[in-house]
């Protein structure tokens, strides 16, 4: 399978590998974390809004935040 040229992952891969994840702010967005999870972005959605998210999520107004250092967690990347 071919890479793609900037970000090194297989041509058509939504994760991320273990730098990026390291590299990851203190919170991110749910997009971000579905990514990392492989999860498509309306079961990610849908999750969050039922309380079944894998991982910590803060609901900031409209807008959905996960928690990295729980997510890294989940990962087994946890410092």
């Amino acid at each position: 399978m071919r890479e793609d040229a900037t970000t090194g992952h297989p041509k058509g891969s939504k994760g991320m590998s273990r730098e990026e994840l390291l590299a990851l702010p203190v919170a991110i967005d749910l997009d971000t974390s579905n990514r990392a999870l492989g999860l498509g972005r309306s079961k990610g959605y849908e999750l969050a809004k039922r309380g079944a998210y894998p991982c910590k999520v803060l609901r900031l107004g409209n807008a959905y935040r996960v928690v990295t250092a729980d997510l890294l967690d989940l990962l087994g990347l946890a410092a």
